[in-house]
């Protein structure tokens, strides 16, 4: 019999290293979707230097790692680009397969809300592929409304997606 050892988990600001743990598990994670394309170099080079690429937009990314360096998880966000005044926007949502139902997605979410709230943010909004429908349950389930309609990108992968969206508490309207 094989043991393996569980090591602890903690989410930490991501830096610029982790660009390659980030962009494995995104390929994995679209690995279970039919019909979706990864191809970091061509839409997703901000991976390349992902903690400058945050900082550059205002906004901030974490990481869920252990001690082995292997990138578990992950969450950014940033001012939203629309312009509307205190929307903030959820980007690089993804848990590893063996820790979804933990806690953690729920966790490293939670870290994303606090920072926009501490930053007077009153909103947040994002944008999940159509077929990841375990996603939409989650962020449902953690608050987050769905808006009707949907877009079209012009990916390789042929992306349609939902936005969805969530009111911080004590929050103006």
């Amino acid at each position: 019999m094989t043991c393996t050892a569980i090591l602890p988990l903690a989410i930490r600001p991501a830096h610029d290293g982790d660009g390659d743990g980030i962009a494995d598990l995104i390929a994995r994670a679209w690995g279970e979707y039919p019909g979706t394309v990864f191809d970091r170099e061509a839409e997703l080079p901000e991976l390349n230097a992902p903690a400058t690429h945050f900082a550059a937009l205002g906004g901030a990314l974490w990481v869920l790692g252990a001690r082995d360096g292997v990138v578990r998880g992950s969450v950014g966000i940033a001012p939203d680009e629309t312009g509307e005044v205190g929307l903030w926007e959820l980007h690089k949502m993804y848990l590893d397969p063996g820790l979804r139902g933990s806690g953690w997605a729920a966790r490293l979410l939670a870290r994303a809300e606090t920072h926009v709230a501490a930053a007077g943010g009153r909103a947040i909004g994002l944008w999940t592929d159509t077929r990841f429908q375990a996603a939409h349950r989650f962020y449902q389930k953690s608050g987050y409304r769905r808006l009707p309609g949907e877009r079209v990108l012009q990916d390789l992968s042929a992306s349609h997606e939902y936005a969805f969206r969530k009111d911080l508490a004590g929050a103006c309207r």
